[in-house]
């Protein structure tokens, strides 16, 4: 089972791209909670379960901020929107768990320089299991792991059906076999034992 197969699809969300007039008369914006201002304070949303959904919210940043750039270039040189920029739910509930509101320019490329510094930072846990584990699964699972682990960790999926049931974990320097193969490794000569006394008591 890749970790393609299993990505939860976004649904693109529509915002608005102010207009220099709307700008000009807008009231003050109310004073924000602290936001989250290096990769190692990010908090992810349980949508961003492995590697590939990180990269994948790195890259949908990239376009937003492409497109916001473009739209307020536009809207300086009094040229037509070409239309609004839309957010993936993934990213708005990035942005939204952070208090994150990179309108600006300057504090979008800050915010892609953290991204991208967590992308290559980020703890992975790899994972092989007995079967396939569905989405909803592993977002429960990923949950616990930020909740007892590390907060930013993400999963690497793997499926090998000899482990029976259960889990083989790996971490860069541990490894764990959570599995009932790994639960009945050297248990032969008991398990036949105890066999043997089942059928004698028949």
């Amino acid at each position: 089972m890749s970790d393609a197969e299993n990505q939860p699809q976004d649904q693109p969300v529509p915002i608005s791209v102010p207009s220099p007039a709307q700008v000009a008369t807008a009231s003050p914006a109310p004073a924000a909670q602290p936001a989250a201002k290096t990769y190692t304070d990010f908090c992810l949303p349980v949508t961003i379960i492995t590697k590939i959904d990180l990269s994948k919210l790195v890259s949908d940043f990239e376009r937003v901020d492409d497109e916001m750039t473009t739209a307020g270039v536009r809207a300086k040189t009094g040229t037509a929107q070409s239309g609004t920029v839309v957010l993936s739910d993934t990213l708005k509930d990035f942005l939204v768990e952070n208090q994150l509101r990179p309108t600006t320019s300057n504090d979008r490329q800050s915010l892609l320089k953290e991204l991208r510094k967590l992308k290559d930072k980020v703890p992975i846990l790899h994972m092989t299991f007995a079967s396939p584990a569905d989405t909803d699964s592993q977002q429960r699972l990923v949950k616990w792991l930020r909740d007892s682990v590390h907060k930013q960790a993400v999963i690497s999926v793997g499926l090998q059906p000899s482990l029976v049931a259960g889990v083989y974990l790996r971490t860069p320097n541990k490894t764990r076999d959570l599995s009932l193969r790994g639960a009945l490794k050297g248990q032969h000569d008991t398990l036949v034992t105890q066999l043997e006394a089942l059928r004698a008591g028949r």
